[in-house]
């Protein structure tokens, strides 16, 4: 949807909130703007999702949080409280985990994350497959760097 639409949606009295996904910080601006406090934003994309909720985004509907949730749940609070530096510090060391994350079509990564991390078993249910072996040593070092396995 253009922003101009979202912001037409917001004059819905029992429309109160837009999931903004699309990673563009320009974008989520304009959405921000044209809203202007008369519907709730939540960033949808885990790789912008620091700087949109600086920009006075609610929160993040995240990938990364199955993952990694207290880490997560810091950065948000962070960001939330306009603690800019620690946002920004945080997010950088969570980003290898956010983009690899992103490797193959979510949530294959998600789940065999979850799998090496012990939380769920490691069986998949078609149409998903296996993450694809080029892709466990970058999934794995992104884990280990936050002591996450």
């Amino acid at each position: 949807m253009l922003p101009e639409t979202v912001g037409r949606l917001a004059e819905i009295e029992n429309i109160i909130g837009i999931k903004e996904a699309t990673g563009d910080l320009k974008r989520g601006r304009e959405v921000l703007d044209i809203v202007a406090g008369r519907m709730a934003v939540y960033s949808g994309d885990d790789t912008t999702a620091a700087e949109l909720i600086l920009m006075g985004a609610r929160v993040n509907v995240s990938v990364t949080a199955n993952v990694a949730p207290v880490l997560m749940a810091q950065l948000c609070q962070l960001a939330l409280a306009g603690e800019e530096a620690e946002t920004r510090e945080l997010d950088a060391r969570l980003r290898p985990l956010s983009n690899a994350l992103f490797l193959e079509s979510n949530p294959i990564p998600v789940k065999w994350a979850l799998a090496r991390q012990g939380l769920i078993g490691g069986h998949l249910r078609l149409p998903l497959t296996e993450l694809a072996p080029a892709y466990h040593e970058p999934l794995t070092s992104a884990l280990r760097a936050l002591n996450l396995l």
